[in-house]
């Protein structure tokens, strides 16, 4: 099949959260299927100037239409490897700038500009295409109003350049809300401009737009296509998931076990394997001696890798903090988000430094040798569409504890229900269900056979994206 994905991060060209390793995992796993695979991306600024990209080679110009007037943008494009072609949509005024999506304060201004150009620049190519492609693949609410675009071209062109589309919601939380003057934007029918087209309490919202006009809508995780269809998940939106039930799905999401693979991880002090875990001692050390805690340490070594957000449960483990504390554990936070989060983390660490290291920032190579570092990997989510590091902390041998929510429920085997098979601990998403759970991992570690039967269960777990791939190629199918 000729499948197009069109997303506004993909690994390792761009990235802020799990969006960029699902599409940069995905995308390269279906090529290597025999698929014909395209990726558009945003020709940001940290694209542009990567090495990654030095390849890319200009191969045209768009000029595209917002409102009454016309903007042009350039194509390069790199063919990474076979079956893979990534199509950079560069526009300076658009996507020259530091942060993909915010100021570091508040979104951009235009960030309906920026990606209503991006989606009818991506039409742009499919015309010069000599036949159209099987299925249009949508990531998110950047991506939101490409089916309805899409199809509104086709009309007005009188073309036909795709024969489906797909959506694929990654977080309900993020919706792409603009004001109502954005529709002209878009140059569509003014009667798409009303509760049962894209408009939404009065404004734009073009994540509604995708759940409306794509032939198909996939979240990333069964249990969370369940979840939101209720108002506690869909934000608002619960209606229209519910009118477009029967074209709604959930695939869980896959890992990249080229990236994350503790066997052949360089980013780690020394690699390991299910079979023989004992690299993962020498990763701990490492882990503590960089922090400047004792390499002795004989309490457990708690990490969380994740957006500093209340969505991600931040709220509730500073709440539980002190009982860190009291139990002489070990936390290691790695992340950036909200600044409040951020400010309080340091506080905390500034406080209490042989309890809590925080470092608010993205690093990448540090992220894998804290997770084969440490014992037990933390996400506490009030809501998780399907989450990756608690398929990451598995693969390396670190104990999940995570809220009984999403795709966590999918991905993690709760000790308490299934003490034979269990891989992680499930809780409540409230603080006294985080403080139980850490409970339950010192029981754990205290239990050094115990322990090390459940880690090698968890490494054991097939969470790559062949185990999933056949899903995909079903629903593209179909």
């Amino acid at each position: 099949m000729r499948i197009v994905h069109v997303a506004s991060e993909m690994y390792p060209y761009v990235k802020t959260g799990g969006l960029a390793d699902v599409v940069g995992a995905l995308a390269p796993a279906l090529a290597a299927r025999g698929h014909d695979v395209t990726v558009f991306l945003p020709g940001y600024r940290a694209v542009m100037e990567s090495p990654l990209v030095a390849d890319a080679r200009r191969t045209g110009r768009v000029l595209v239409r917002l409102g009454p007037d016309g903007f042009a943008g350039e194509i390069h494009t790199l063919s990474p490897r076979a079956g893979l072609t990534i199509h950079l949509v560069g526009r300076e005024e658009y996507y020259d700038r530091r942060q993909l999506y915010w100021t570091g304060e508040r979104d951009y201004d235009d960030n309906d500009a920026r990606f209503i150009f991006f989606a009818k620049a991506v039409i742009e190519v499919l015309r010069t295409e000599s036949q159209p492609v099987d299925i249009v693949h949508c990531h998110d609410w950047q991506t939101g109003l490409l089916p309805v675009l899409l199809r509104h071209s086709e009309q007005r062109g009188g073309l036909h350049l795709a024969k489906r589309t797909l959506f694929t919601v990654h977080n309900m939380i993020y919706q792409g809300v603009f004001p109502r003057r954005s529709f002209a934007l878009t140059n569509l029918h003014e009667s798409l401009n009303a509760m049962e087209g894209i408009e939404y309490y009065g404004q734009v919202s073009a994540l509604k737009a995708g759940l409306m006009y794509a032939d198909r809508v996939t979240t990333v995780s069964p249990t969370y296509a369940k979840e939101i269809c209720t108002p506690a998940h869909a934000y608002g939106l619960d209606g229209v998931i519910r009118l477009r039930a029967g074209a709604v799905s959930g695939i869980r999401n896959g890992i990249d076990t080229s990236v994350w693979n503790p066997a052949t991880d360089g980013m780690l002090a020394a690699r390991y394997e299910a079979n023989n875990v004992a690299g993962k001692a020498a990763n701990r050390v490492a882990l503590l001696r960089r922090l400047g805690w004792p390499e002795d340490q004989a309490g457990p070594v708690f990490a969380i890798i994740s957006r500093l957000t209340q969505a991600k449960g931040h709220d509730l483990l500073l709440a539980a903090l002190n009982h860190f504390r009291r139990h002489h554990c070990r936390l290691v936070v790695l992340g950036t988000g909200e600044a409040k989060f951020e400010t309080a983390y340091r506080d905390f660490a500034r406080r209490h430094p042989e309890v809590l290291a925080a470092d608010t920032r993205f690093d990448e190579a540090w992220s894998h040798q804290v997770m084969a570092g440490a014992d037990f990997f933390l996400m506490p989510s009030r809501t998780e569409p399907c989450g990756l590091t608690q398929m990451y902390a598995q693969v390396y041998g670190t104990i999940p504890l995570a809220s009984r929510v999403g795709g966590l429920i999918d991905t993690v085997i709760d000790l308490e229900t299934q003490p034979d098979k269990g891989t992680g601990l499930m809780f409540a998403p409230k603080p006294s269900g985080l403080a139980k759970a850490v409970d339950r991992a010192l029981e754990l570690f205290a239990d050094k056979p115990r322990l090390a039967a459940v880690q090698q269960r968890a490494m054991r777990q097939d969470f790559s994206w062949d185990s999933v791939m056949g899903q995909y190629e079903l629903l593209y199918g179909e």
